[in-house]
């Protein structure tokens, strides 16, 4: 395949988690030729081209439809606010370009729907940025539970905390505006799901209670503003082949940093993940004599693949930028018609529903069946 040519859309935190895995995953991977950073864009021109020159990009603009215009670009990395994510990942696949989009799809389940509309009549790949599932850890724990090491599953239990809303004195800003979304659920509820997704199966059905810790915060300009979405839920869920679950996400949690707890029990043992130790997890297998059963700690290692590719040697450790780089490799992988583990829009649609359904039985007060 030949080098892929690369356009960028936003240059935040994300933006340079994408321009950091374009950089290095042929360096890491070795499989893939080297991306071309072809153009970059950001909200005015002088913004792009600093940020242009800091990611390595060869051309700059203010305007992000001139990147998708550009017949050097083959795929558009979309690194903006959510508002923004359907417009621009719509416009790109009808550009006939491939596309790694953020999460969430969309705030709105009809902009998501477009979304996998353009993506089906394109043609062209489309993945969501769920790199938490690319994780060796993650992949191993999906492995023994197909094959059997918990037996099988009898209960689905996990959590994601951040404290990045805890502070009642912050100021108001963009993720407390219904424009944004929900709030908790498709800021980052939408990771925990796509975990499970992975390791076993997808939701079925949801009752839900969403919360706000704090009615108002305080302006620039001294004022209160009322907070428009929930910063924290709680929810049942009814997993696929009848597991039942229950995920509880918060991000006003103080002290939690990037907690992402998953318990998963089966009828012959349990495995245990925290984000927070995301080189590690806790297996229980209830076998040999009593006296000498409990959980054992798993720290990641060369043959869990692909960390083999990082590190050579076991309990180093590999961190956030280095899953987006994975996740770089598998969208190659899926554009050039190989077999890949990201997700793509079809998948990502089944975890958009899933949180549109909880936030419709916060509303209704009763289980939703997730469409």
């Amino acid at each position: 395949m030949k080098p892929l040519g690369v356009g960028l859309i936003g240059t935040g935190y994300m933006g340079k988690c994408h321009a950091l895995a374009w950089n290095a995953v042929a360096s890491v991977f070795g499989d893939v030729a080297r991306p071309r950073l072809v153009h970059l864009a950001e909200r005015d021109a002088a913004l792009a081209a600093e940020r242009a020159q800091a990611f390595g990009f060869a051309k700059s603009t203010g305007d992000w439809r001139a990147v998708i215009a550009d017949p050097e670009v083959d795929v558009i990395s979309v690194t903006t606010p959510n508002a923004f994510h359907a417009e621009m990942a719509i416009a790109a696949l009808e550009a006939g370009k491939h596309v790694w989009c953020e999460k969430p799809m969309a705030p709105k389940l009809a902009d998501a729907e477009r979304m996998l509309a353009a993506a089906r009549a394109s043609g062209r790949v489309a993945i969501i940025g769920y790199n938490y599932i690319q994780n060796p850890v993650i992949r191993h724990m999906a492995r023994l539970i197909r094959e059997g090491a918990i037996g099988t599953l009898t209960q689905v239990r996990v959590e994601m905390d951040e404290d990045f809303m805890a502070d009642p004195a912050d100021a108001f800003s963009l993720k407390s505006e219904a424009s944004s979304g929900y709030g908790a659920l498709d800021d980052f509820a939408v990771h925990p799901l796509s975990l499970l997704k992975v390791l076993v199966g997808d939701v079925e059905a949801v009752i839900a209670d969403m919360g706000k810790p704090y009615a108002d915060r305080p302006t620039a300009d001294g004022g209160r503003r009322a907070v428009e979405n929930h910063d924290m839920a709680s929810i049942l869920m009814r997993m696929a082949g009848g597991v039942p679950g229950v995920m509880v996400v918060n991000r006003a949690a103080f002290g939690r940093k990037g907690r992402i707890a998953v318990q998963i029990y089966g009828s012959a043992g349990a495995i245990l993940y925290d984000q927070e130790r995301m080189n590690e997890f806790q297996l229980y297998q209830h076998a040999g004599r009593a006296e000498e059963r409990g959980f054992r700690t798993v720290l990641t290692a060369p043959h869990h693949a692909p960390y083999d590719r990082f590190v050579p040697a076991p309990g180093h450790g590999l961190g956030f930028n280095e899953l987006k780089i994975i996740e770089c490799r598998e969208l190659h992988a899926a554009i050039a018609g190989q077999p890949f583990t990201a997700l793509t829009f079809e998948d990502g649609i089944r975890i958009e529903r899933t949180v549109h359904a909880m936030a419709e039985s916060h509303v209704e007060r009763r289980w939703i069946d997730v469409g």
